[in-house]
C-alpha cells in the first residue's frame, strides 16, 4: 500500500485523457488555466493525510493506506468517516473534494454484488487503496424521454449500454451526465442509474476503467468560467468542480474489471446501495456550508450595524435550528446504522433520506435568509479593479463603511454574493436540489425506509378500531 502525495496526483492525470472544454481540446488538465483550480481543489483530498494523519490515513495487514478507503464494519467506522469528510469538506469552503465519491462506489459494490462479481470488486479494492488511486463515479445516464424504460428509447445509446463481447472483454456505448471530478481522477466507476427489468438487460452494467482509456471522451461544463480575482470571488476561485458529460463511444471494457454484466435484478440494489453512502457523504460534506451560513448571517448583521435587531436574532436562532438538524439527523443515522450485506455496516436510510432531504429542502429559504441580512450589496458594490486603483478605492472607503470599516464589510458582503448571488451562487442552489438525488428521490426513500406499523398499531388501540369479527 501507499499513500501518494498532492504532487504525485496532479502527475498522474497527465496522461493523455480525452477532455473537452469550452470548444476546445485540454492537453493537460493540471496547468489549463481554467482547469488547475478544480485540480487544485481536489488535491485537498490528499494534502489531509499530512495536515489530519489521525483521520485520513489507517492501517491495513500491508501497511498505512487512505482512511477515504476503509471499508466500514461498526457505527463507529461510519461516524469517524463523517467526521473525516466533514474536515475535508471545511478545507475546501464546504464543497465536496474527491474521494469522497469514488469510496462510496466502492462500499456499494461490495456490499451488494455476489460471487465472482464480487471478488472482483474485492480485488478492485484493493487495487485502489494499493495504488491510493481518486475515484470519479459516473451513474446519471442521460435518460433521453423519461417517461420510457432503457430499451424502449428512440436512441438506444441515451443509456449505457453493452454493444459486443469477447472472451476478454466487453464494449459499451452511451453516455452518463453530471459526472463530478470525472476530468481529474485516475479512474471511473460506472453504476447502474436505476432499477431495471428482463429486457433492460443490456443496460445493466457496472465497471471500472482508467480516465485514459481509447474511446471515453469528457466534456466539462463551463460553469465558473473565466479569470476571477479573490476580491470579488473569494470562494470561487480558489474552489471548483470539474462536471462532465462521459461519452462512451465504444469502449472496451477487460472482464476482470466488469462487475455488473447485464443481469438486470442486480441494477436497482447496487443503485440504491450507492445511494446509501452517497447522502451519508452529503449529509458530512454539507455541514461546512452550514457553518458557513450561519457564521456569514451573524458576521454580515455585525458588520451591517444590526445584530441587536429582534427580527435579525430571530432569523439567525432559525439558522442555527436548521444546521443543527441536519447534523442531528447525521449522527443518528450512525448511531442507527447496522451490519449490512457481507457485514459492511449500512447507515439508517430513513435517517440519511431525512437528513438530505431537511437540507436540501430549507437550503433556498436559508440563502434567503442571508441575502436578506446582508442587502442589496451583494449585486451593486464594486469590482476588484476598482478596490485595487488608489483614487477609487478612497472614494470606497468613505462611502461603503458600516459598522465596520469599508474593507472588511465588503469583503464580507463578496464572500456572501460569491457564495449566494452569483454563478457558484447558482451551481450550490442547483446541487441543494439534485446532487446525491433530488427531493422527490429522496422523498421516496423516506416512504421505503419508514416502517408504519408501529404507529399503525397504537393508534388502533387509542382508538379502539380493533373488533376482529365485528
Amino acid at each position: 500500500m501507499t499513500l501518494r502525495t498532492a504532487k504525485e496526483y496532479r502527475e498522474g492525470l497527465r496522461d493523455g485523457r480525452s477532455v473537452f472544454y469550452r470548444g476546445r481540446r485540454v492537453p493537460d488538465v493540471v496547468q489549463d488555466p481554467e482547469l488547475t483550480g478544480a485540480v487544485d481543489h481536489s488535491a485537498l483530498c490528499y494534502s489531509i493525510a499530512d495536515s489530519h494523519p489521525e483521520l485520513a490515513v489507517t492501517q491495513g495487514p500491508t501497511g498505512a493506506y487512505s482512511a477515504f478507503y476503509q471499508v466500514p464494519r461498526t457505527a463507529e467506522d461510519l461516524r469517524t468517516r463523517g467526521e473525516l469528510i466533514e474536515t475535508v469538506s471545511s478545507l475546501g469552503a464546504g464543497t465536496i473534494v474527491l474521494k469522497e465519491v469514488g469510496s462510496d462506489a466502492l462500499f456499494a459494490l461490495l456490499r451488494a454484488l455476489d460471487g465472482a462479481n464480487l471478488e472482483k470488486a474485492r480485488a478492485y479494492h484493493q487495487y485502489v487503496c494499493d495504488g491510493d488511486l481518486a475515484l470519479a463515479v459516473a451513474q446519471t445516464d442521460v435518460k433521453g424521454d423519461r417517461s420510457l424504460p432503457p430499451h424502449r428509447q428512440a436512441d438506444p445509446d441515451l443509456y449505457l449500454h453493452v454493444v459486443d463481447e469477447d472472451a476478454e472483454s466487453i464494449t459499451v456505448r452511451g453516455a452518463k451526465c453530471h459526472t463530478s471530478f470525472s476530468a481529474n481522477a485516475d479512474e471511473l466507476v460506472v453504476l447502474p442509474t436505476r432499477a431495471m427489468g428482463p429486457e433492460d438487460r443490456d443496460y445493466a452494467v457496472s465497471f471500472a476503467i482508467p480516465v485514459d482509456t481509447p474511446g471515453l471522451h469528457l466534456y466539462v461544463s463551463p460553469y465558473s468560467a473565466g479569470e476571477r480575482n479573490d476580491f470579488e470571488f473569494p470562494l470561487s476561485s480558489r474552489h471548483k468542480l470539474l462536471e462532465s458529460l462521459t461519452v462512451f463511444d465504444d469502449v472496451r471494457v477487460p472482464k476482470d474489471r466488469v462487475f455488473l454484466d447485464r443481469r438486470p435484478e442486480l441494477a436497482g440494489p447496487l443503485a440504491i446501495a450507492f445511494v446509501d453512502y452517497h447522502r451519508f457523504t452529503a449529509v458530512n460534506y454539507k455541514l461546512p456550508l452550514l457553518d458557513i451560513l450561519v457564521g456569514s448571517a451573524s458576521l454580515v448583521a455585525e458588520y451591517n450595524g444590526i445584530s441587536r435587531a429582534g427580527h435579525v436574532k430571530d432569523k439567525i436562532a432559525q439558522l442555527i435550528a436548521y444546521a443543527e438538524t441536519v447534523r442531528g439527523l447525521g449522527e443518528l443515522a450512525t448511531v442507527r446504522s447496522r451490519p449490512g450485506q457481507h457485514g459492511i455496516q449500512q447507515p439508517d436510510p430513513l435517517a440519511v433520506n431525512t437528513a438530505k432531504y431537511t437540507f436540501a429542502h430549507g437550503f433556498h429559504d436559508a440563502v434567503a435568509t442571508l441575502m436578506d441580512l446582508a442587502g442589496g450589496l451583494l449585486v451593486t458594490g464594486p469590482g476588484g479593479e476598482d478596490w485595487a486603483d488608489p483614487e477609487i478605492r478612497a472614494v470606497l472607503e468613505k462611502y461603503y463603511s458600516g459598522a465596520v470599516p469599508a474593507e472588511q464589510r465588503l469583503r464580507m458582503l463578496n464572500f456572501i454574493g460569491d457564495l449566494t448571488a452569483r454563478d457558484y451562487g447558482g451551481y450550490q442552489a442547483v446541487l441543494a436540489t439534485h446532487a446525491e438525488g433530488s427531493l422527490e428521490a429522496e422523498k421516496l426513500q423516506i416512504a421505503r425506509s419508514y416502517d408504519p406499523a408501529r404507529a399503525r398499531d397504537y393508534v388502533t388501540r387509542l382508538a379502539s378500531l380493533d373488533l376482529g369479527d365485528e
